[in-house]
């Protein structure tokens, strides 16, 4: 009767841990089960160095979302990058998106002035005006290498 009973408490016991291992698993991994709080919106550069799939998506310094997808437009020769956005979150026509550095040699991030046109991009809408990485490596050389120019 007693091999019984600690065989039933240690079985509660490794249920309930795979239970937390699974709610910690979907809670540090970001997954959503029940629904998505989320929307895509498509961005278009000219280069994306240092960018990668699951960057911060920033607005006034808050995190709003995750770069979702990195792909390559062979017409236009164009960086289409689909970022997912908060629901509660509107982003305008006129918004402007800037790859920028945390700090002098940081990770990327997708920083975006959300604009205030009036009228909002909703699902799958494409964010025209943007802004590439500002090249630390190549604005040091062509100062290094005298390129820069006084005026």
């Amino acid at each position: 009767m007693k091999k019984y009973k600690i065989e039933t408490i240690v079985g509660i016991f490794v249920i309930f841990g795979l239970l937390f291992v699974g709610y910690m698993t979907v809670k540090l991994g970001k997954v959503d089960f029940l629904g998505d709080n989320s929307y895509s919106l498509v961005a278009k550069f000219t280069t994306v160095t240092g960018l990668r799939i699951g960057s911060p998506v920033n607005i006034l310094g808050i995190d709003v979302g995750r770069v979702d997808k990195i792909t390559m437009d062979q017409v236009n020769q164009k960086a289409v990058v689909e970022i997912r956005i908060k629901k509660d979150i509107k982003i305008y026509d006129d918004a402007i998106a800037a790859i920028k550095t945390e700090g002098m040699i940081g990770d990327k991030y997708l920083d975006i002035n959300p604009g205030g046109s009036g009228t909002i991009l909703g699902p799958s809408g494409v964010i025209t005006d943007t802004q590439a990485a500002v090249d630390i490596v190549e604005l040091v050389s062509k100062y290094a290498f005298g390129e820069v120019k006084n005026k």
